[in-house]
């Protein structure tokens, strides 16, 4: 399934605080805290690194995904630029593992590696109040974008964050109801806010995992 994923990323500083708001903004909750690994591929040369894509193989609980994200076309609308816009491609599969084989089969390789706990709310609404971007149409390859919202909190080695995904009047309508000051969020991947901790603190660890990276014991993955 192909679709635009339009999100912002702000950090987390009391879970508990947030997460009991969320039922009074009427959002519901759609899948508990549950521990995720993400592998992504490249080639030898970073080509998709280079032309800025993504494949990313994940274990979402027992759920298995490969999605392929690019970047969307900004041109044809300067305000879109505030958010993070992506053209996705995802699948869902019986055998990760052996998906992982064949890519390497391919002459990709795993390049990075980040976990995470994840829990996902979702807020449904009839329509989309206000535009979606601010004195413009849609970008062509956004204007079929899902009406979904959701927000997803990840508890990560490095920080807590949220991420908000729908429309972008949605997304500032819910950050104004959260009291999130819009100057904290943030576009960057998972990847590029792990290079500016190890920039920040020195680490020399290679992967954004929780036996690379020493956190409290309460948010290590439980070991079955």
């Amino acid at each position: 399934m192909q679709s635009a994923e339009i999100e912002l990323k702000f950090p987390v500083h009391d879970l508990a605080r947030l997460q009991s708001r969320l039922p009074g903004l009427g959002f519901q909750l759609d899948t508990a805290r549950t521990f995720e690994q993400n592998t992504l591929y490249d080639t030898p040369s970073r080509a998709l690194r280079e032309s800025k894509q993504i494949l990313r193989l994940r274990c979402y609980g027992a759920l298995w995904t490969l999605t392929h994200k690019r970047q969307a076309d900004p041109s044809a609308n300067p305000a879109a630029v505030r958010y993070k816009i992506r053209i996705e491609t995802e699948t869902h599969l019986d055998d990760g593992p052996a998906l992982g084989a064949i890519l390497e089969q391919l002459g990709y390789a795993p390049v990075f590696r980040y976990e995470k706990f994840r829990t996902e709310w979702s807020q449904a609404t009839s329509t989309i109040e206000g535009p979606l971007f601010t004195g413009a149409a849609y970008p062509a390859e956004v204007s079929m974008a899902s009406p979904s919202r959701h927000l997803v909190i990840d508890e990560t080695p490095i920080g807590n964050y949220a991420e908000l995904e729908g429309p972008p009047a949605w997304i500032d309508d819910t950050l104004a109801r959260l009291g999130v000051d819009p100057a904290t969020c943030l576009t960057d991947s998972y990847g590029r806010l792990f290079l500016a901790w190890k920039q920040r603190t020195g680490s020399s660890a290679e992967h954004l995992t929780f036996d690379r990276i020493s956190i409290p014991p309460v948010l290590q993955p439980a070991l079955t």
